[in-house]
Protein backbone atom coordinates (compact mmCIF):
# COMPACT_ATOMS: atom_id res chain seq x y z
CA UNK A 1 0.00 0.00 0.00
CA UNK A 2 2.44 2.58 0.64
CA UNK A 3 4.28 1.34 -2.52
CA UNK A 4 1.45 1.96 -4.34
CA UNK A 5 0.10 5.38 -2.38
CA UNK A 6 3.99 6.62 -3.16
CA UNK A 7 3.54 5.89 -7.26
CA UNK A 8 0.56 7.08 -7.04
CA UNK A 9 1.20 10.14 -4.92
CA UNK A 10 3.96 10.88 -8.09
CA UNK A 11 1.73 10.56 -10.91
CA UNK A 12 -1.35 12.27 -8.98
CA UNK A 13 0.76 15.10 -8.16
CA UNK A 14 1.92 15.62 -11.53
CA UNK A 15 -1.78 15.24 -13.07
CA UNK A 16 -2.98 17.90 -11.02
CA UNK A 17 -0.23 20.25 -11.34
CA UNK A 18 -0.79 19.85 -14.77
CA UNK A 19 -4.42 20.54 -14.59
CA UNK A 20 -3.91 23.07 -12.25
CA UNK A 21 -1.28 24.74 -14.90
CA UNK A 22 -4.08 24.49 -17.95
CA UNK A 23 -6.92 25.85 -15.07
CA UNK A 24 -4.69 28.99 -14.40
CA UNK A 25 -3.98 29.43 -18.39
CA UNK A 26 -8.07 29.53 -18.66
CA UNK A 27 -8.64 31.98 -15.91
CA UNK A 28 -5.82 33.97 -16.98
CA UNK A 29 -7.00 33.80 -20.39
CA UNK A 30 -10.79 34.55 -19.46
CA UNK A 31 -10.18 37.12 -16.88
CA UNK A 32 -8.04 39.02 -19.73
CA UNK A 33 -11.07 38.60 -21.95
CA UNK A 34 -13.14 39.97 -19.71
CA UNK A 35 -10.84 42.67 -18.73
CA UNK A 36 -12.03 44.40 -21.92
CA UNK A 37 -15.54 44.38 -21.37
CA UNK A 38 -16.60 46.06 -18.84
CA UNK A 39 -14.40 49.00 -20.55
CA UNK A 40 -16.83 48.41 -23.64
CA UNK A 41 -19.73 48.31 -21.50
CA UNK A 42 -19.36 51.71 -19.98
CA UNK A 43 -18.47 53.44 -22.71
CA UNK A 44 -21.28 56.10 -23.17
CA UNK A 45 -23.21 56.36 -26.56
CA UNK A 46 -23.26 59.44 -28.41
CA UNK A 47 -26.04 62.23 -28.37
CA UNK A 48 -27.48 65.14 -30.13
CA UNK A 49 -24.45 64.35 -33.02
CA UNK A 50 -24.82 64.93 -36.34
CA UNK A 51 -22.04 64.41 -39.24
CA UNK A 52 -21.89 64.91 -42.93
CA UNK A 53 -19.23 63.79 -45.26
CA UNK A 54 -18.71 66.63 -47.48
CA UNK A 55 -15.92 65.47 -49.86
CA UNK A 56 -13.66 62.30 -50.15
CA UNK A 57 -10.44 62.28 -52.35
CA UNK A 58 -8.04 59.54 -52.66
CA UNK A 59 -4.14 60.87 -52.89
CA UNK A 60 -2.27 59.14 -56.02
CA UNK A 61 0.41 58.53 -53.18
CA UNK A 62 1.40 58.63 -49.86
CA UNK A 63 0.79 62.21 -48.61
CA UNK A 64 3.43 64.13 -46.74
CA UNK A 65 1.98 67.04 -43.87
CA UNK A 66 4.12 69.18 -42.39
CA UNK A 67 2.72 71.64 -39.90
CA UNK A 68 4.40 74.55 -39.34
CA UNK A 69 7.16 75.57 -36.41
CA UNK A 70 5.21 76.34 -33.31
CA UNK A 71 1.56 77.45 -33.24
CA UNK A 72 -0.54 76.48 -36.39
CA UNK A 73 -3.78 78.09 -37.92
CA UNK A 74 -5.99 75.30 -39.27
CA UNK A 75 -8.65 76.58 -41.56
CA UNK A 76 -11.08 74.30 -43.71
CA UNK A 77 -12.22 76.44 -46.99
CA UNK A 78 -14.73 75.45 -50.38
CA UNK A 79 -13.46 76.72 -52.76
CA UNK A 80 -14.94 77.37 -55.96
CA UNK A 81 -13.14 78.20 -59.82
CA UNK A 82 -15.68 78.84 -62.19
CA UNK A 83 -15.19 77.11 -65.49
CA UNK A 84 -12.36 79.46 -67.82
CA UNK A 85 -11.62 80.83 -64.21
CA UNK A 86 -8.12 80.63 -62.29
CA UNK A 87 -6.61 81.15 -59.03
CA UNK A 88 -3.66 83.17 -60.40
CA UNK A 89 -0.05 82.55 -59.34
CA UNK A 90 0.44 82.35 -55.07
CA UNK A 91 2.56 80.93 -52.57
CA UNK A 92 1.64 79.58 -49.36
CA UNK A 93 3.39 79.63 -45.96
CA UNK A 94 1.73 76.53 -44.81
CA UNK A 95 0.56 73.51 -46.13
CA UNK A 96 -2.93 72.86 -47.86
CA UNK A 97 -4.42 69.79 -48.07
CA UNK A 98 -6.70 69.89 -50.54
CA UNK A 99 -9.82 67.38 -52.25
CA UNK A 100 -11.80 67.98 -55.19
CA UNK A 101 -15.40 67.77 -54.62
CA UNK A 102 -16.25 67.95 -58.51
CA UNK A 103 -15.09 69.14 -61.42
CA UNK A 104 -11.27 69.19 -62.85
CA UNK A 105 -8.79 71.61 -61.38
CA UNK A 106 -5.78 71.86 -63.32
CA UNK A 107 -2.59 73.18 -61.50
CA UNK A 108 1.16 74.73 -63.52
CA UNK A 109 3.52 74.50 -61.33
CA UNK A 110 6.83 76.69 -60.31
CA UNK A 111 8.67 74.45 -63.20
CA UNK A 112 5.84 74.50 -65.28
CA UNK A 113 4.83 70.59 -64.57
CA UNK A 114 0.88 70.47 -65.12
CA UNK A 115 -1.27 68.23 -62.63
CA UNK A 116 -4.90 67.23 -63.80
CA UNK A 117 -6.44 66.79 -60.53
CA UNK A 118 -10.63 64.97 -61.10
CA UNK A 119 -13.10 64.71 -58.07
CA UNK A 120 -12.52 62.42 -56.02
CA UNK A 121 -8.63 63.04 -55.74
CA UNK A 122 -6.83 65.01 -53.24
CA UNK A 123 -3.18 66.41 -53.06
CA UNK A 124 -0.88 68.00 -50.92
CA UNK A 125 0.47 71.83 -51.78
CA UNK A 126 4.11 72.26 -50.47
CA UNK A 127 4.48 75.49 -48.36
CA UNK A 128 6.94 78.49 -49.31
CA UNK A 129 7.52 80.98 -52.09
CA UNK A 130 9.59 78.19 -54.41
CA UNK A 131 6.78 76.30 -54.78
CA UNK A 132 4.50 78.85 -56.93
CA UNK A 133 1.83 77.74 -59.10
CA UNK A 134 -1.84 78.53 -60.22
CA UNK A 135 -4.83 76.65 -60.38
CA UNK A 136 -7.46 76.40 -63.33
CA UNK A 137 -10.74 75.47 -64.34
CA UNK A 138 -10.08 74.44 -67.87
CA UNK A 139 -13.54 72.64 -68.08
CA UNK A 140 -17.49 73.70 -68.17
CA UNK A 141 -18.72 72.35 -64.79
CA UNK A 142 -17.43 75.00 -61.44
CA UNK A 143 -14.42 73.17 -59.59
CA UNK A 144 -15.36 73.33 -56.13
CA UNK A 145 -12.61 72.03 -53.52
CA UNK A 146 -12.65 71.29 -49.84
CA UNK A 147 -9.19 72.38 -48.72
CA UNK A 148 -7.24 72.59 -45.46
CA UNK A 149 -5.08 74.86 -44.35
CA UNK A 150 -1.70 74.47 -41.90
CA UNK A 151 -0.47 77.84 -41.72
CA UNK A 152 1.98 79.55 -39.12
CA UNK A 153 -0.88 81.01 -36.50
CA UNK A 154 -1.73 84.78 -38.37
CA UNK A 155 -0.53 84.24 -41.94
CA UNK A 156 -2.59 85.15 -44.78
CA UNK A 157 -4.43 81.77 -46.58
CA UNK A 158 -2.10 82.66 -49.90
CA UNK A 159 0.01 85.60 -51.04
CA UNK A 160 0.43 86.41 -54.68
CA UNK A 161 3.26 85.52 -56.66
CA UNK A 162 5.14 86.36 -59.63
CA UNK A 163 3.58 84.29 -62.49
CA UNK A 164 6.30 81.71 -64.29
CA UNK A 165 6.68 81.85 -67.56
CA UNK A 166 5.03 78.39 -68.85
CA UNK A 167 3.43 77.91 -72.18
CA UNK A 168 0.79 76.20 -70.93
CA UNK A 169 0.26 78.47 -68.28
CA UNK A 170 0.71 82.01 -70.34
CA UNK A 171 -3.47 82.34 -71.49
CA UNK A 172 -3.98 82.41 -67.27
CA UNK A 173 -1.51 84.31 -65.95
CA UNK A 174 -3.00 87.29 -66.76
CA UNK A 175 -6.39 86.13 -64.55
Amino acid sequence: MGFGGTIGAKSGSGARNLRAGRRALLVGAVVGVLGLVPAAAVATPGSGVSATVVAVGTSRAKLEVRTPKGRTDVTFREITVAPGGSTGWHTHSGQLIAVVKSGTLTRTLDDCSVEVTPAGTSFIEPSGTRHRHIGQNLGTEPVVLWVTYLLPAGSALSDDADAVDCPAARGASAG
